[in-house]
């Protein structure tokens, strides 16, 4: 029995020095390019190495330790006839029997607790955060049993003393991710079986009483619920008694049927079919019933999506109500990754207030046309194309039910802009077109087409070498600007072709007027004086305008009125001027040592400069009677403009300015050291600017206009501006040559024009301060990307028209005021005098959260002119964790309306939505 063991020790040893050096030659094969296959574990070498070593006779034994298995091929050189020598390399081969068990790659395992291997059974037990990789698959467990015979690997939760799972199993591979109770996996197979099975596909969370997964992509499921809730117990679910998922592509169920917090709802679908395949997809849109006092009963949303290919799709949409109100909308967008992005989209409305054969009856034709478009800078280099248009139907905006914020938008504008720089050249050449529109007064003014060529700054004088210092007439710089536009206005409530009206092609070509400009403006940098504290500007301008019509004006003694007659040509209005300009910059600082304000800060910006500008075009000066009382004024007949209180354009004046800021430092008490001390602007900009003209007969100086900006308190921005006229008025508010500060009362002068807005914002620290900057870096980023401005421009309109779907919890409350006010003297249409029109209104914007899940917010506006409320608009929000409850009213505006929603949050169940909307419109 002793020798026996001897024997068996021997065996022993020699099987490790087997398996040494078969491993030493597996790796040297390898290395060499031979392929293999090797099973890396203790189990595999216990089972096939050693196991076999001793049952082997003694003699085997001997054999088998002696075969010299390592040894390196050897290179054997044989002389061939006519050659001095030939190395002809021999490389030895030999037969490697794998496994039948083995696979083909290596299973790395790993545990915190413990690693059992069981050599007779060919089993390996880990226990403790276990961890098996094989190939792309990872598989954590408390506990995990790896079957070599099988190859199954078997995975289970842990339990506590109670019952309660505390820690389950997890499968990861690159199709798919679950979490389960139990998981049994055949890796040569790819075959397993799980029970009580969590696993997420896009946005839905399916669970599955006993899953079975037949293939790499394909999984059974029986008993399963599915749901966009993300909890272990989800709020809501849909349940089948089986179900087929293909990993992010689709999921196919039998009968199911939602259940809300485990309570079963009696409502069943023979069948399922849930995409889940990421990205863009062709299909139908479902309609929203709607119904509403004006429209009647419709649909709304009724449509079709279209994917174009990689870098286009279409949506056309549509809206029909059964007493006779129905809209069509087309909507494209296209994108090419480094070159170019858009959009485009066409509304078609067609709406009518009451019924045929009633006095008020109107039938309403509308439509409307947005695009966008923006090219890659570095598609083309030196070129750039770019369009925002935004343009329709006057009455489009207060067409659209439900809506304050558009049906008040009365400014709509448009530009389409091609621009050409050359390289290492002064060239630049611009092509456009533009468009602007008043909804309110229905006119329409077209721009196009426009052009303007630039060169810049040409130093003639420059020396060519470039060495030495700069002499001072080699900073004499020429320019060139040259621009063409055509202008056209039509008011879109006329019946053109009608009624004495021209038909609209002709109305258009006859009220069309181009005008071409040229500029060349020679400027000249000379060395600042006096140490650099004052810096010197001198320049000369000539420029050209060309213009295709006269205007002049005659007073009708009839008809007690002032008529326009336009003459068609070509004219020339020559201007020149030669100007001087000194600017500097003054400080002052004051410090404070025992106070929190450590100092204050005053930069003085004062400025002044002379210009002389003759006339050379004083022939095209006239004057016209302009009222009863036989008052004259001077008018250029090149482009029709009234002279401010002068017989010519000659003038010799000086310009003159100053501008003000001050800033303070200032030492907080939450922080210490350099963080405590903040720089606060107290006055951002104040200041003043004028002219006096020499050598004008009376009213030399012009009005003067004022300015001021600033933030107080870092919250409240104050903006403001006027002019201030500083001559006296007659009776009919015309200016006279007399100061205001004369005839005894002093007076600085009359506001003739001026603007005052007000604004702030205030809300409350985040509760989850995490949570509000990821939301502030994905708005930056977005911003910020010039391939998603358009997705941008498309998502702030969208969260404008439905701002109850867009409510942030996280911030507690939040308030926003602003008070506007402007006013202007405008002449009256009959030169009898002056009017002032003032504007002013007030509008808010806020929210508060009521609970933690419910929030309250609202906005309005109130106009103070005409003492009215434009609109006001209410809502109220219930976040219900994978749903959304809104609830919105809009008692006052030009549409009142009120709507009930409640939905899923997740963007597969959009359409799951339950929704009332009611409108009640006042055309």
């Amino acid at each position: 029995m002793e020798q026996l063991y001897k024997f068996r020790s021997i065996y022993f040893f020699y099987g490790i020095l087997t398996a040494v050096i078969f491993c030493t030659l597996t790796w040297k094969t390898a290395a060499n390019g031979v392929p293999g296959h090797f099973f890396y574990t203790p189990l595999t070498y216990f089972a096939d190495t050693v196991k076999p070593l001793i049952k082997k006779d003694a003699i085997n034994a001997n054999k088998v330790a002696g075969t010299d298995t390592a040894k390196l091929p050897a290179a054997d050189t044989t002389k061939l006839p006519g050659m001095d020598s030939v190395i002809k390399q021999k490389i030895d081969t030999f037969s490697l029997k794998v496994s039948k068990d083995s696979l083909e790659a290596p299973l790395k395992y790993e545990a915190a607790d413990s690693v059992v291997v069981l050599v007779q059974a060919k089993k390996i037990l880990l226990y403790g955060k276990t961890k098996t990789e094989y190939k792309d698959i990872v598989l954590t467990a408390p506990k995990v049993e790896v079957d070599q015979v099988t190859q199954m690997v078997t995975a289970v939760n842990s339990k506590d003393s109670t019952g309660e799972v505390i820690e389950t199993a997890k499968f990861k591979s690159e199709e798919s991710e679950f979490t389960s109770d139990t998981i049994q996996y055949n890796f040569k197979s790819q075959v397993g079986l799980t029970k009580n099975t969590y696993t997420q596909q896009g946005e839905i969370l399916v669970i599955g009483e006993v899953a079975k997964k037949v293939n790499e992509n394909t999984t059974f499921i029986k008993r399963a619920r599915f749901t966009t809730c993300l909890l272990d117990e989800p709020h809501f679910a849909f349940v089948t008694p089986k179900m087929k998922v293909i990993n992010q592509k689709l999921a196919i169920s039998g009968p199911a049927h939602p259940e809300f917090e485990g309570v079963p709802v009696p409502v069943y679908l023979p069948f399922g079919f849930y995409p889940l395949s990421q990205g863009r997809h062709s299909g139908l849109l479902r309609p929203q019933f709607m119904t509403d006092e004006v429209r009647g009963l419709g649909l709304q949303g009724l449509g079709y999506y279209k994917v174009l290919n990689d870098f286009w799709d279409a949506q056309i949409t549509g809206d029909i109500f059964s007493y006779g109100e129905w809209s069509l909308g087309l909507r494209t967008t296209y994108r090419k990754i480094y070159k170019y992005n858009g959009g485009f989209n066409l509304s078609m409305r067609s709406s009518k207030v009451n019924f045929k054969g009633d006095p008020d009856f109107s039938r309403s034709q509308v439509y409307n046309i947005t695009w966008n478009h923006s090219l890659d800078t570095r598609a083309r280099p030196g070129i750039n194309f770019t369009a925002n248009v935004n343009a329709g139907s006057t009455k489009f905006n207060q067409l659209i039910p439900g809506n304050p914020f558009i049906n008040y938008q009365n400014l709509m504008g448009s530009s389409i802009t091609f621009s050409k720089s050359w390289k290492n050249k002064p060239f630049n050449l611009s092509l456009s077109a533009t468009h602007s529109q008043n909804n309110n007064l229905r006119l329409i003014n077209l721009s196009l087409p426009n052009a303007a060529f630039t060169v810049g700054n040409v130093y003639p004088f420059q020396s060519k070498k470039g060495t030495g210092s700069i002499k001072w007439y080699e900073k004499l710089a020429v320019a060139y600007a040259g621009n063409f536009s055509n202008n056209i206005s039509f008011y879109d409530s006329l019946t053109y072709g009608k009624n004495g009206v021209k038909p609209f092609l002709k109305y258009l070509l006859d009220t069309a007027q181009w005008t071409a400009q040229h500029s060349i403006p020679i400027t000249l940098s000379l060395p600042p004086i006096l140490g650099g504290r004052i810096i010197v500007a001198p320049g000369i301008n000539y420029g050209q305008t060309w213009i295709q019509r006269t205007t002049n004006y005659s007073w009708n003694p009839t008809l007690k009125k002032v008529d326009t007659i336009t003459s068609k040509g070509l004219f020339i209005d020559q201007r020149g001027s030669v100007s001087l300009g000194f600017n500097t910059a003054v400080f002052g600082t004051v410090q404070f040592k025992k106070s929190r304000i450590m100092a204050l800060r005053h930069v003085i910006r004062p400025n002044m400069g002379f210009s002389y500008t003759p006339d050379l075009n004083k022939g095209r000066i006239k004057s016209t009677q302009v009222d009863t009382t036989g008052r004259v004024l001077f008018y250029n007949e090149i482009g029709g403009g009234f002279l401010y209180n002068a017989s010519t354009r000659r003038s010799a004046a000086m310009n003159f300015g100053v501008d003000n800021n001050v800033e303070m430092k200032w030492r907080s008490k939450k922080d210490t050291g350099e963080l405590a001390i903040k720089k606060i602007r107290v006055i951002e900009g104040f200041g003043f600017n004028g002219s006096y003209d020499f050598i004008r007969d009376s009213m030399n100086l012009s009005p003067i206009s004022i300015y001021f900006r600033t933030t107080l308190l870092e919250k409240i921005n104050i903006n403001a501006s006027t002019t201030l006229n500083p001559y006296q008025t007659d009776v009919r508010g015309y200016d006279i040559a007399k100061y205001a500060w004369q005839g005894g009362k002093f007076k600085l002068g009359r506001l003739t024009t001026g603007n005052i807005s007000v604004s702030t914002s205030f809300q409350s620290k985040p509760k989850d301060a995490q949570k509000e900057e990821e939301r502030k870096k994905q708005s930056a980023q977005r911003l910020n990307d010039p391939a998603l401005l358009a997705d941008q421009q498309r998502l702030l309109d969208y969260m404008q028209q439905n701002s109850s779907e867009f409510v942030d919890f996280n911030i507690q409350w939040n308030l926003s005021l602003s008070y506007s006010l402007s006013f202007v003297n405008i002449i009256k249409p009959d030169f009898s005098g002056f009017e002032k029109d003032f504007t002013s209104g007030i509008s808010f914007n806020g929210g508060f959260n009521l609970t933690d899940k419910w929030k309250l917010s609202g906005s309005g506006s109130y106009d103070i002119d005409t003492k009215e409320v434009q609109y006001i608009s209410l809502s109220i929000n219930r976040d219900m964790h994978c749903w959304q409850l809104s609830i919105n009213v809009i008692p006052v505006g030009f549409t009142r309306s009120f709507n009930f929603s409640i939905s899923p949050k997740a963007a597969l169940l959009q359409d799951l939505k339950i929704n009332r909307t009611r409108y009640f419109t006042s055309y």
